[in-house]
């Protein structure tokens, strides 16, 4: 059995041992250590640290660990499969080592053309073969990012994505790992109850772009690396050539014979993803992208945006007034924030002696506040929001910008809608089987409902209807010279992305029916059209509610289809998913836990929190006092209790019959007998031995480790 410690010293000899013969030239020799642990070390720190300001990135810029990883991440999008790092050839590291190098140098230019340090592994073009004509098409017309950009973004990325990770506010969404769109959709169910005034706003303009000016002292005001900044602010400085669109003249299309891919080419995405991305809401659709920043461009809006969030925690702050007649923000615990715990979504009717309160929310260019109390403080904090927007974005807004809605006309905010349903206190049967129902209600409960309006205006632009009162599916010619079990293996995964997509809408069940409606319909009429059945009630009649049936078979074909499929001769047809509102999932309505962080933040902060010397003598505190012993302190107590009143020679050793040989089956170790007995060391492994039985694997660990250390100069 092998400790850590061991382990880590064996692999360090062996490392040591294979890199003696090796050329002192090879890049490889500049890897000390994983890509991943360099990140992981950068994102503890950070966490560690949240608001020390950091002016060491540059060494992080120089680890060629992380170039590397770089590499692989960028050839990953680029050839549709992961690179491990052997697989990497001397010839890569060696121009990766180049383009690191002339960045750190300063010689490195963002939109090179025609000269690279670094090319991709596809790009087979000899630049310097190239005639004049295709050399004045390459710096005149739109080209992708080159290769190397995109490392270089990739390196800045890991190294700038931690540092403002930590500093973030926690009402930000979007742009970030771990916090998407039903987060968000959560954290308005759970947090927006009661209020009934919303400012709904839109920023997106921001995400065209900024002064280069703003970008850098948004980004200055963490990070004083001077190398990083003037990487940053060249990226955005130096202009990106494109072309003018050319209008295409309309010409009578030819056939054109389908490209087969190659095996190292990416595949492009199948039509369910395809169709799905179609279905991405307003606030989702704009990815900003500056200059030759590329991935750089979200997290610097982020950056950017991040002072208006902490503007709004401020006036979070400054809004709050508690009411102590409130009980469902004033619990008797004292929890002012936290509200009423039994009903997390139950509020109380307005009033003059209740609760005033604000929050926010921002998922990317777009913003949510919802306001308690009277109109007029929503129209007071929407001045103080246009005078902000003015003075830090040089941002005009208007009132007709940041409209104020109530919650009775519904909010609608990703796609979702935000309404109210009334709790009334009574509910009484009559005789007859009637119900009365108390006029006045006593609350209200926040409701989150998908938007079947945005629905339908989704498909429409997908082209699988048309029609707004009475939406009639339209057939998806492009899926016609599928099989029908790919197709409806297709429309399955839209499907089931689709239900997950509607996870907290109240109404999941309809909406989700809706859609598979909608694209049962469409398929039923594109099979129709392909296999010539008039309607789609033919195409029910043969193919069944879930069209799972074969719709055209051989004449004359022998065995029948269902023969077939028991011997593996045809394809499996899939039914489509859906077809009934029962099938469809109940909506999901656990609860959001309040201070809910990411798993990656959680475990960051665990790890931090563990490896303080604080918490280890906390920890060992609380053992005492418990009475308790810790698994380490046990075995140490074993141990010396054992060499302090050992009395036992080696005759007692030699004639109970104990050897080193049973020391090493203890061990693992086989042909590490020398000839020789042991003695006190082995009467005390003896003893371990025979409580192994009885200890979990943990202990046995332990038990391993103190082997080691009786056993090391005796055992090989």
């Amino acid at each position: 059995m092998y400790t850590s410690t061991q382990y880590n010293n064996n692999n360090n000899n062996n490392y040591r041992r294979v890199n003696t013969n090796t050329d002192p030239n090879d890049p490889s020799t500049l890897m000390k250590e994983d890509g991943v642990s360099v990140c992981s070390e950068l994102w503890i720190e950070s966490f560690r640290n949240p608001n020390q300001t950091i002016t060491n990135l540059t060494n992080y810029l120089r680890r060629f660990e992380l170039w590397v990883l770089a590499y692989q991440k960028v050839c990953a999008d680029e050839m549709g499969a992961y690179m491990p790092r052997s697989s990497v050839q001397r010839s890569a590291l060696e121009d990766l080592l180049a383009l690191r190098n002339a960045v750190l140098d300063n010689r490195f230019r963002w939109g090179a053309r025609l000269e690279f340090f670094i090319k991709s592994p596809k790009d087979k073009t000899e630049y310097e073969s190239l005639s004049k004509r295709k050399i004045r098409a390459i710096l005149t017309t739109t080209q992708p990012s080159p290769f190397q950009d995109r490392i270089v973004q990739e390196v800045l990325f890991m190294i700038l994505e931690p540092v403002f990770e930590a500093r973030f506010s926690e009402k930000s969404y979007a742009f970030r790992p771990g916090r998407t769109a039903h987060t968000a959709l959560r954290v308005i169910r759970r947090s927006f109850a009661g209020y009934l005034w919303y400012i709904k706003g839109d920023l997106s303009t921001i995400l065209d772009g900024l002064k280069v000016g703003m970008v850098i002292s948004a980004l200055m005001r963490d990070v004083r690396d001077k190398m990083v900044i003037d990487l940053i602010k060249s990226a955005m400085t130096t202009p990106v050539i494109t072309s003018p669109p050319v209008e295409k003249k309309k010409t009578k299309r030819k056939y054109q014979k389908k490209k087969v891919l190659a095996e190292d080419e990416p595949k492009p995405d199948p039509y369910w993803l395809e169709s799905f991305f179609g279905f991405a809401p307003e606030e989702a659709e704009k990815v900003p992208t500056w200059g030759h920043c590329g991935i750089l461009s979200p997290l610097l809006a982020n950056i950017c945006l991040d002072e208006l969030d902490r503007w709004m925690e401020g006036k979070i702050q400054e809004f709050y007034r508690p009411s102590k007649s409130d009980v469902i923000w004033n619990s008797p615990e004292g929890e002012v924030d936290q509200g009423n715990t039994s009903w997390p979504e139950f509020v109380p009717t307005s009033g003059p002696d209740k609760t005033r309160k604000i929050d926010y929310i921002r998922f990317g260019g777009h913003f949510l506040i919802g306001v308690r109390g009277p109109r007029a403080d929503a129209a007071i904090l929407r001045k103080q929001l246009i005078e902000f927007c003015d003075q830090k974005y040089m941002l005009k807004l208007d009132n007709e910008s940041l409209p104020i809605e109530h919650i009775t006309k519904g909010i609608m905010f990703l796609d979702h809608v935000l309404c109210r349903r009334v709790v009334y206190p009574t509910l009484r049967y009559t005789a007859t089987g009637g119900k009365i129902i108390s006029e006045k209600g006593v609350g209200t409960l926040l409701s989150v409902t998908a938007s079947l309006k945005q629905c339908i205006k989704q498909f429409r632009k997908l082209g699988f209807l048309k029609g707004d009162r009475d939406p009639d599916p339209q057939p998806c010619f492009r899926m016609f010279h599928a099989t029908q079990a790919h197709t409806n293996a297709q429309m399955n995964k839209l499907l089931s992305t689709m239900v997950e997509w509607y996870r907290f809408a109240d109404n999941r069940k309809k909406i989700v029916n809706f859609c598979s409606y909608i694209i049962r319909g469409s398929l039923a009429k594109l099979y129709a059209a392909k296999y010539k059945l008039r309607s789609r009630a033919k195409v029910y009649k043969i193919g069944d509610r879930t069209l799972r049936r074969p719709l055209k078979e051989k004449k004359g074909q022998s065995p029948e289809y269902n023969n077939l499929l028991r011997m593996g001769l045809a394809e499996s047809i899939e039914g489509l998913q859906y077809t009934r509102m029962s099938l469809v999932p109940e909506t999901d309505y656990s609860p959001f836990p309040v201070g809910w962080k990411p798993d990656h933040e959680k475990a960051l902060i665990e790890y931090i929190k563990l490896d303080d010397p604080k918490t280890l003598e906390q920890n060992r505190t609380s053992l005492i006092e418990e009475g308790l012993i810790s698994p380490q302190d046990y075995i140490s107590m074993l141990v010396w209790n054992y060499k302090r009143s050992a009395a036992i020679n080696s005759e007692l050793l030699v004639g109970s019959g104990i050897c080193e040989r049973e020391v090493c089956d203890l061990l693992g170790e086989k042909d590490c007998y020398k000839g020789k007995e042991v003695g006190t060391n082995v009467f005390i492994l003896h003893e371990l031995k025979m409580m192994m039985p009885n200890l979990n694997h943990r202990f046995r660990g332990h038990v391993g480790l103190i082997a080691t250390v009786l056993l090391g100069p005796v055992c090989c």
